[in-house]
């Protein structure tokens, strides 16, 4: 894959998540920017308000394949009606990482700060 093809992905991403944080919490379009392909720092430039609701420093990966998919379907084959499939994982010396749905992450998010939209 070409790099320019490559930092396309990686910008969609970012693009995604910046939306998506703009339509579940009540902030304004220049609270939530995403900084450009390369740029050092966090993929994703939350405003100090944006910072209260959403205390997250955000880094955006896109690639075509990652084996933790591969759980995360066994873990939807496995969930029960009216749960949420849930994948913790780990690696040695590494702490454990949990990987959950991103809607539903940030949807959680937000009903941890007093419900929908903030």
């Amino acid at each position: 894959m070409k790099t320019s093809s490559a930092k396309a992905k990686g910008r969609k991403l970012q693009q995604w998540v910046r939306d998506y944080i703009l339509l579940v919490y009540d902030l304004e379009p220049d609270d939530v920017k995403s900084t450009s392909m390369g740029a050092g720092g966090e993929d994703l430039q939350l405003s100090p308000a944006a910072r209260r609701v959403v205390p997250l420093s955000i880094e955006c990966k896109s690639y075509a394949k990652m084996v933790f998919y591969q759980w995360y379907d066994q873990a939807v084959a496995n969930c029960k009606k009216g749960h949420e499939p849930v994948v913790v994982a780990k690696a040695n010396n590494r702490k454990p990482m949990v990987i959950v749905d991103a809607e539903y992450f940030f949807n959680m998010m937000a009903d941890r700060n007093g419900g929908p939209n903030g």
